[in-house]
């Protein structure tokens, strides 16, 4: 097995020992996201909204940057520090995953890094 690490300016750099993603066997394995604006390192300013929509687009340049998509994405995963907060984020989510939506968790957690309100996984095709 080979494995490529992908690293992109256009999402928030690691914040552990960990990579943005790695394609391996034909697939891309994103790492979580969080709210980071990639220029700052600071939270997007906002809510549940904001962060879901700026999560989103982190995965979305990791991907691209690993030559993927998020038409591409076959399995999401979702940590939401509140389930209240479903609704919001499922209507940002929608505005990414149109039409041949992929596979998706989504769960409460006690916390999350940094005091982020979502953080958001993606498997994808290569």
């Amino acid at each position: 097995m080979s494995k490529d690490i992908i690293a992109t300016k256009n999402a928030p750099g690691a914040i552990g020992p960990y990579s943005q993603g790695i394609r391996a066997n034909g697939f891309v394995f994103a790492s979580g996201q969080i709210g980071l604006d990639p220029a700052t390192g600071e939270f997007v300013k906002g809510g549940i909204v904001e962060q879901s929509r700026q999560a989103l687009l982190n995965v979305k340049n990791v991907l691209e940057a690993a030559g993927s998509g998020v038409d591409k994405a076959v399995k999401t995963t979702v940590f939401l520090k509140d389930i209240n907060d479903f609704a919001a984020m499922n209507a940002v989510y929608s505005e990414f995953f149109k039409t041949d939506c992929p596979a998706r968790s989504a769960v409460q957690v006690a916390a999350l890094p940094k005091g982020a309100l979502v953080e958001i996984e993606v498997i994808a095709e290569a």
